[in-house]
């Protein structure tokens, strides 16, 4: 049954489908779980609001992410209406993830744009990632799997892939134009990290996207944005932190500055990218606005939680530029020490004598009057005589041993704990917070899980990150390509075969 309400558009919450009628109550389409519009003018797909509205496979539907349904006419330019599901969204058995029912079309490579995709595809969103031809280059980094290379072996892929569908498009074929516009009418947003100009000249671009649909929200992840004068340059890890980041400030005085380990820098891009996106998500689903979002790792680095924020305030406001540290504590028990498995880190812990004394034991030593005097902590002597001394108490100990005699103290102490040992460790294993999948080419492995705990959407590692075209032909024939169109496609080399 269709309603009409004088001016605007309405949508249908059924038990199965979802109606969508415009202004003048005539049918425009019908949306299902994943499929196209149906049943309706061959130009409504054209006119539709993709309000990424439903899980239309459950009993009830439900909008995704906000408990409400959204619809515009975009004929007739009207406001969006919000229509309350909460009474529904009870009624829906296993959610997958707050993102179910969002379509992400991923057009992105290397580390930080696919970690900001993970971030969806992680908490439910369905995100197709179309790969050239030989892959994304991550598929050509390690660390491989016993050793052995492959695309399907690479840890860096599947760390930043976990619970995406591959395709292979070769972007740069005509016959891949049809393709991707069949992409585009399905998604809820684009997010892609390719070089400037480069989808403008191939057709991708953003005029070109949103001249087919003015309702989807486009993401472009650049080393500095599509307007800087460095809009052409590439970058590493390495420049990316040299260039935006605190690595100026980072070592001592004595040696050349250095960075953070790994891709820090570029994961966390990624990790800001993400709210970038779901700003541009939310603001198409609320307000009827889509928008290109021109995201500049550079400038993200730069409002980034790695201290350039707070330099950037010393300079600002104080005419202070950060300098390295002279070099390594020089203080009494203040900064790394070595122990029995490994090493722990104090900070000021001589201040509080007292607090000292109880964690080491009272030992004889230290009730001399000259631990006790004020300065004693920073006098070089007795540092020397005091490391004499904790050295060897620090030695017979593990770790966690001196970090709970440290905690009992009140004594500023942490452990500085491996890898593996973080695999053991209660906080992450009694939380659940590892996730274990059995990959074909990989077999069981565990990693990560998930960053936070929603209590009534829960994450979950569905899938294993994709082998290299492992869906292309279930993404094509969702678009509505037959059996015969993509034989056609493949035999063209579109499909990168």
């Amino acid at each position: 049954m269709l309603r009409k309400h004088p001016g605007y558009s309405i949508l249908e919450l059924l038990p199965t489908d979802v109606y969508v009628v415009d202004c003048a109550g005539d049918f425009v389409g019908l949306r299902r779980r994943r499929p196209e519009l149906s049943k309706c003018p061959a130009h409504a797909q054209d006119r539709v609001h993709r309000c990424h509205v439903v899980n239309i496979a459950h009993p009830w539907p439900i909008c995704s992410m906000f408990g409400t349904a959204v619809v515009r006419s975009r004929d007739m330019r009207l406001p969006s209406l919000c229509f309350s599901a909460a009474l529904t969204l009870r009624r829906m058995p296993d959610p997958i993830g707050p993102l179910d029912g969002v379509t992400v079309l991923d057009l992105t490579e290397h580390v930080a744009g696919p970690y900001c995709t993970k971030l969806f595809a992680d908490f439910g969103a369905d995100v197709i990632k179309v790969e050239p031809p030989g892959g994304d280059p991550s598929r050509s980094v390690g660390p491989w799997y016993q050793g052995i290379s492959g695309p399907d072996r690479s840890g860096t892929f599947f760390y930043f892939n976990t619970n995406k569908r591959s395709m292979v498009l070769d972007l740069e074929r005509q016959e891949a134009r049809a393709v991707m516009e069949r992409l585009f009418r399905r998604a809820d947003i684009v997010i892609e990290s390719q070089p400037v100009s480069r989808l403008d000249s191939l057709g991708f671009g953003w005029e070109q996207v949103s001249s087919l649909r003015d309702d989807l929200p486009m993401v472009s992840i650049t080393p500095f944005g599509h307007d800087s004068p460095y809009r052409d340059y590439k970058v590493s890890d390495l420049v990316l932190y040299g260039f935006a980041g605190e690595m100026y400030s980072i070592g001592v005085q004595d040696r050349e500055p250095v960075k953070m380990y790994g891709t820090a820098s570029l994961v966390e891009c990624g990790s800001a990218a993400a709210a970038a996106a779901m700003g541009a998500l939310t603001s198409a689903e609320l307000q009827g606005i889509a928008q290109h979002v021109d995201f500049a790792m550079a400038d993200a680095q730069f409002n980034g939680v790695d201290r350039r924020h707070a330099t950037t305030m010393g300079w600002e406001y104080a005419g202070r530029k950060s300098l390295r540290a002279p070099g390594p504590a020089a203080g009494m028990l203040s900064g790394v020490y070595p122990c029995a498995d490994g090493y722990v880190e104090f900070s000021g812990a001589a201040i509080r004598v007292p607090r000292l004394d109880e964690m080491l034991g009272s030992p004889e030593w230290l009730q001399e009057e000259k631990w006790w005097r004020p300065g004693a902590s920073v006098n070089p002597a007795l540092v020397e005589e005091f490391n004499a001394h904790f050295l060897p108490w620090a030695l017979e100990r593990t770790k966690r041993e001196i970090w709970a005699e440290a905690r009992e103290a009140k004594v500023l102490c942490g452990p500085l704990f491996s890898v593996d040992e973080l695999f053991e460790d209660t906080h992450f294993s009694d939380r659940g917070f590892w996730a274990t999948s059995n990959h074909e080419e990989l077999g069981e492995v565990q990693i990560p899980g998930r960053p936070f705990m929603m209590s009534a959407s829960p994450w979950s590692l569905r899938t294993p990150a994709p082998k290299l075209g492992a869906h292309t032909d279930e993404v094509l024939l969702e678009c509505g390509f037959g059996s015969s169109e993509i034989g056609d496609l493949r035999a063209t080399g579109a499909l990168g075969e």
